[in-house]
């Protein structure tokens, strides 16, 4: 597991990678942790060239955003500073109390909504930055299209929380997570909501829904926050205000059910 940071337990290996530091990352230090430093310097509006070369420009900016939070702007980047760069992350990490719900659909919810509040985004490329990575397990590049994962991220941790299992083991493909879903019973085709023959309109909590292109694939994936009787309102990654499958950001929208269909997550 590890997809929170419970007291006394570890996150995994890829997420620690995003959250930690072992030495002060200053001129000289390897390209990959420069990479990250300019990446969140860049997710706080420090506009700078992501080249993993720490040289002028990026003792300055580290320096500006020290000075703006009160630390000593050395320009070099120590645990606190690092840990300030990285606390929107760091955020959805924390385990949310269960004392406000204790069903699998309504926590996956809520972490959905604390991951929404932080705004992941892409940076430094098409389905690249510590976000992406994030969702898909250290993964990123134009091959890694991180809407399924960002989902499936989002399942584990409730999970996790609640301690149980999961109906469907989750993917970084559309395809698989409407396979699985079939096998588990809980697929429900985006013509039966629409007709009534399946009733949403009391359903709490998160749901999945799936666009689909032909009877047997599927493009994009999010969740669902809300059914109403000729839309439903999404919070969904790798998307954009227009929708499009590749966008660059998790954020709340609303779609018709044509081309759709659900997975209905249970409690």
């Amino acid at each position: 597991m590890g997809y929170i940071q419970e007291d006394g337990g570890q996150l995994a290996g890829w997420i620690r990678k995003e959250v930690e530091i072992t030495d002060p990352i200053q001129r000289g230090s390897s390209k990959k942790a420069v990479r990250r430093v300019q990446e969140w310097l860049n997710l706080h509006d420090y506009r700078i060239v992501i080249d993993g070369v720490f040289g002028a420009v990026s003792k300055a900016k580290v320096a500006q955003f020290q000075k703006n939070h009160n630390l000593q702007a050395t320009g070099i980047v120590d645990k606190k500073t690092y840990d300030l760069l990285v606390s929107p992350l760091r955020s959805v990490l924390t385990p949310i109390d269960t004392n406000h719900t204790t069903t699998f659909s309504g926590l996956t919810l809520a972490y959905a909504e604390a991951h929404l509040a932080q705004h992941p985004q892409e940076v430094g490329g098409q389905n690249k930055g510590p976000w992406v990575r994030l969702y898909m397990k250290g993964y990123e590049g134009t091959e890694y299209p991180w809407c399924a994962g960002f989902v499936t991220f989002v399942m584990k941790q409730a999970a996790e929380t609640l301690k149980m299992s999961m109906q469907i083991q989750g993917s970084f493909s559309c395809d698989l997570l409407a396979t699985q879903a079939k096998e588990s019973g809980i697929f429900v085709s985006g013509s039966r909501i629409k007709n009534g023959d399946v009733d949403v309109s009391d359903m709490d909590g998160a749901h999945l829904f799936l666009v689909r292109r032909t009877s047997t694939d599927w493009t994009h994936t999010g969740f669902v926050t809300h059914f109403e009787e000729d839309l439903f309102d999404t919070i969904e990654g790798n998307t954009n205000d227009d929708g499009n499958r590749e966008g660059y950001e998790v954020c709340a929208r609303s779609r018709g059910y044509s081309r759709n269909d659900f997975i209905l997550l249970g409690n």
